[in-house]
């Protein structure tokens, strides 16, 4: 439910009563500008999102460089790929209930410092079994920040530009994917892979005592766990330096009594809750199906070159930068699920068209920028909607899991792909199964849109 001032001191986010002046502290955040500590968290957060990005495409391409050293069947690196991404979904399933009971805070920056030290581990491995536990350990560091982070950029950003700001900070994950690729290029062939990874450990190595010294604790967290109103009333003095706090009670995040587990299945949101971990996984299945596989599946269709095809394959990651960023302000504008809904459907179709414009090359890059544009832009804007929907008290864990449920259908996609490549399906028909998923994540949200208005035309106001 959005918050509708009935005053001009409610609209500042204060309330005047007979006692203490109550200053609901989501109001105050709504009706101030964006200030220097919600513009440094926001960068921070980018930060970590864009160190995502670079370690998962950091991987793709030193992996040649390790089975050229070690002498490995490609069939070996298998494990390798997959012990990251089952480390991602761990991560988020371990992390999310932490960062609801301890703080956002303290979670994000103990998840980097994970990850930063099994990523330099990594760089010192001598066989493939201790350097793939490494990858698990280094996914899991990334499975507990990448969501942690979530929460606490749309715990400090307006409700009006939340979806906005955080499909803007989420632009993190491919430019620090751009960059994986770009680094590598020039690292690889000089200096083998061990430095990239040494590189790839130090950065949140040293982002971590940033993180815990400069980012400010979510104040509705503070809130819902019972903090003291004058350590609220510090950390609310930095976001909206111009409020009068003094002598104020502050209100807007109810205290859990329960498992925060338990919370986001109960309060007639299990429902929501599994429509939401519907559309995740299959939207990240039809996001790492095609980030995987489709240099592959062009070059299969048009028999052109390998670096051509992946010139076409490159516009999923650019269509996929550009729809998050109009994902998330038309979702300010509009109602999020109906642009979600619409965002996968039309992805569907987009995916459909890649393999009807096999003899026009021009054509196929522009379906693959559509493709992108709305099933990766759409996976952003998800991952916002995920932040919104679940209360503070328990919101870490929602978010949380409903990346790992996201990241167990990444894993589903990745295998897929080369399941139905290795059985001779043509492509016309890989691109027709791959759409599905996508219409199914379209029908999830529509659904959860629905059902989000009855429950919330229930709520006393």
């Amino acid at each position: 439910m959005k918050y509708k001032p009935s005053s001009p001191d409610r609209r500042a986010g204060v309330s005047e009563t007979s006692g203490p002046r109550v200053v609901d502290v989501q109001a105050l955040i709504d009706t101030h500008p964006l200030s220097a500590v919600q513009k440094r968290l926001l960068l921070l957060c980018f930060l970590v999102v864009a160190i995502d990005g670079f370690d998962t495409a950091l991987i793709g391409f030193i992996a040649p460089a390790i089975r050229a050293e070690w002498g490995l069947a490609v069939s070996r690196l298998g494990p390798l790929f997959a012990a990251g991404l089952v480390g991602l979904m761990a991560g988020a399933f371990a992390v999310g209930p932490l960062a609801d009971r301890h703080g956002r805070k303290a979670m994000l920056a103990a998840s980097m410092l994970v990850f930063g030290l099994a990523s330099l581990a990594s760089s010192l491995s001598r066989d493939l079994e201790t350097l793939t536990w490494l990858r698990f350990i280094t996914g899991v560091g990334l499975g507990g920040a990448m969501p942690t982070s979530l929460t606490l950029a749309a715990e400090y950003c307006p409700a009006a530009r939340r979806a906005s700001l955080v499909t803007l900070m989420f632009c993190g994950f491919t430019i620090g994917s751009a960059l994986g690729g770009l680094i590598a290029a020039q690292v690889l062939e000089g200096y083998g892979w061990r430095p990239l990874l040494v590189g790839g450990g130090g950065v949140p190595l040293a982002l971590a005592p940033i993180l815990w010294w400069t980012l400010p604790e979510s104040v509705r967290y503070l809130l819902a766990t019972g903090a003291e109103a004058s350590r609220i009333a510090v950390v609310l003095a930095k976001t909206a330096p111009n409020a009068e706090l003094g002598g104020t009670v502050f209100a807007g995040a109810t205290a859990a009594h329960v498992s925060p587990v338990r919370q986001v299945f109960s309060g007639g949101l299990m429902g929501g809750t599994l429509l939401l971990w519907l559309a995740f996984f299959m939207s990240l299945l039809v996001v790492y199906l095609l980030s995987n596989w489709m240099p592959t599946l062009i070059q299969r269709s048009t028999g052109a070159s390998l670096s051509h095809a992946a010139l076409i394959a490159a516009m999923l990651q650019v269509g996929g930068t550009i729809g998050a960023i109009v994902v998330g302000r038309l979702m300010d504008a509009l109602n999020p699920h109906h642009v979600l809904g619409a965002a996968y459907a039309v992805g569907a179709a987009f995916i459909l068209l890649i393999s009807m414009t096999t003899a026009m090359p021009w054509l196929m890059g522009l379906a693959v920028f559509g493709a992108g544009f709305c099933v990766s832009g759409g996976q952003v804007g998800a991952n916002a909607l995920s932040a919104a929907f679940y209360p503070t008290s328990y919101r870490a864990t929602g978010v949380s899991w409903a990346n790992a449920i996201g990241r167990s259908g990444s894993i589903v996609g990745s295998l897929l792909g080369g399941w139905m490549l290795a059985l001779g399906w043509g492509v016309t028909t890989v691109y027709a199964l791959v759409a599905i998923p996508a219409l199914v994540a379209a029908a999830a949200l529509l659904i959860l849109g629905a059902n989000e208005r009855r429950r919330h035309a229930k709520l006393p106001y």
